[in-house]
């Protein structure tokens, strides 16, 4: 995956070798974008909620979850309007973005790898984060163990190459903090016949 950026202070590459490249970049959008894209998404973005089974019972996934595909009709302006910076930095051109909504700390998404089964080999998935900050744990799942944990700011970009969902583990851990609504955007080069559903329920 190659990156059109110069060297600058806002990004941070956090690992970049044969686990695969993560990449952090900070301020990709200005405050005044975010909080509108935020209020825009939460008021009118096709939220659901999904169950899934778990041991012996069904449960309730903690938090909620929309996606597009993005060259169907009723995409959401804010998804629009971020969208060509988003393939500017990864110089990538992406087809879904898979939403969530994090509504306190007790909404949280399980350590993962994406499924990137359900897009074509070498496809990265790029995140942006809006409202409040959350921690993402990022994890080895090789010994020795690394942590390259990130508080994810408002209008930040993360992204993560198709080789490291398949040594890095990520997630949103629950927190007793007080903390703020987050929506997270992750777009990603999906297969047709999965674009319009994005079920790979990842991202973060």
């Amino acid at each position: 995956m190659q990156y059109s950026l110069l060297p600058m202070p806002e990004v941070e590459v956090l690992v970049d070798d044969a686990t695969g490249k993560i990449v952090y970049r900070r301020g990709l959008f200005t405050p005044e974008e975010v909080q509108a894209w935020f209020e825009d998404l939460r008021e009118h973005a096709a939220w659901h909620s999904q169950r899934r089974p778990m041991y012996d019972r069904v449960v309730d996934v903690p938090r909620l979850m929309a996606s597009y595909a993005l060259d169907s009709a009723g995409v959401p302006p804010p998804i629009l309007a971020m969208r060509p910076e988003v393939e500017r930095f990864c110089s990538v051109a992406f087809t879904s973005a898979g939403l969530n909504f994090y509504r306190d700390g007790n909404d949280s998404v399980a350590p993962h790898g994406d499924h990137i089964e359900r897009g074509p080999k070498g496809a990265p998935v790029a995140l942006v984060s809006l409202g409040a900050e959350r921690r993402m744990t990022i994890r080895s799942r090789e010994k020795p163990r690394r942590v390259l944990d990130r508080d994810l700011e408002a209008g930040s970009l993360l992204v993560m190459d198709y080789a490291s969902h398949l040594h890095w583990d990520h997630g949103i851990p629950k927190t007793k903090e007080r903390v703020g609504q987050r929506i997270s955007v992750a777009f990603r080069v999906t297969f047709p016949e999965t674009s319009a559903s994005d079920k790979s329920q990842a991202s973060h």
